[in-house]
């Protein structure tokens, strides 16, 4: 019931889930008359879909402090049927303040997992790079960092595919003195864990685009804006190549030639392929679509859902805390009883 244009665009998107993903079922929760309705007219999504009726939804201008305290809204119970085991993942468009604090209260957070991150994919040079923290930690200390690396690491093998991404923290410059305490401590713990082979080090702004690692770190604060800021060149790179093939005759005509190419460029930079972010490192999936998406960007969200499910991501991330936190035992072992020598 949560974006923009719910809950139509929602289903319009799992029509297309639907024929993608054949073996998958999907949970509506939300006005069932109004579901039912729109559902009949959608028959792929019919045949996978189940609807559970939800009286109340929670508005996109609604606090997160106020949405807890919603028991039977659509995306309490959705985030329930994950906790309960009935789902394996909860995908939303709704909004994301009471989204990621339902998650956190409902599901909270695996093991060994001090805080969640906000995960997603977008555009590079050698193609798409996953990017974390994304907002959900506006400060974080080297622990945070560390885990998010963790949880990076297996979101780029879930989602990318990739057995051994690279990986590269946030900085600004790539030195080993530059920057704050927390960040070097953070290099310095990963240059000796089992990630080490994958570390890169430090990686600045234009290093995202320029697809220098496969993941980049940073805190949360640091991580929204380089999202908005490379949205923002997005659309303004968009808006300019239309200003320009409609500011005369020639280039209009230069359009005409250059429409294939512009093309393929228009889909690279398609924000619809790099919708749903994820909420990584609960005892859950949780991904968040965004609010102004159409069938296509929701069932690309639905796609990023499938894939940390059907390659178990959560699992990937118990296993690395857990050499992670061998690797720290083993650091902190106290030496054995001293070697005398004979004479």
């Amino acid at each position: 019931m949560g974006g923009d244009h719910a809950p139509a665009a929602v289903l319009d998107g799992l029509e297309l889930a639907a024929e993608r993903h054949p073996e998958a079922r999907f949970l509506l929760v939300g006005d069932e008359a109004q579901l039912s309705g729109l559902l009949a007219r959608r028959t792929r999504a019919a045949k996978a879909c189940s609807i559970r009726h939800a009286a109340e939804a929670v508005p996109g201008d609604m606090k997160p402090t106020a949405a807890l305290r919603l028991r039977g809204s659509s995306m309490r119970l959705a985030i329930d049927a994950v906790a309960s085991g009935e789902a394996a993942g909860v995908v939303s468009a709704g909004n994301t303040g009471a989204l990621m604090a339902l998650a956190k209260i409902v599901l909270k957070t695996l093991p060994e997992i001090d805080r969640p991150a906000l995960a997603a994919l977008g555009p590079s040079a050698r193609g798409d790079v996953v990017l974390l923290d994304l907002g959900a930690n506006v400060q974080c200390d080297t622990r945070n960092l560390v885990e998010f690396a963790v949880m990076g690491d297996a979101f780029a093998r879930a989602v990318l595919g990739l057995p051994a991404p690279t990986i590269g923290l946030m900085n600004v410059g790539s030195e080993e003195l530059k920057g704050d305490e927390r960040v070097r401590q953070a290099a310095e713990v990963l240059r000796d864990s089992h990630l080490a082979p994958q570390f890169h080090g430090f990686v600045e702004g234009h290093d995202i685009t320029r697809g220098t690692v496969d993941v980049v770190i940073t805190d949360g604060f640091t991580g929204n804006i380089a999202l908005k800021t490379g949205e923002g060149a997005m659309k303004l790179m968009r808006d300019l190549l239309k200003e320009v093939f409609t500011s005369s005759v020639p280039a209009r005509l230069g359009y005409v030639l250059a429409r294939p190419a512009l093309d393929r460029l228009r889909e690279f930079m398609d924000p619809r392929r790099y919708n749903g972010a994820v909420l990584v490192g609960l005892n859950g999936v949780v991904v968040k679509s965004h609010g102004g998406t159409d069938a296509i960007g929701f069932a690309h969200a639905v796609d990023v859902a499938m894939d940390m499910v059907t390659h178990g991501f959560n699992d990937r991330i118990r296993e690395s805390v857990d050499l992670l936190r061998a690797r720290r035992a083993a650091a902190t072992l106290p030496d054995g009883p001293p070697v005398t020598a004979a004479h």
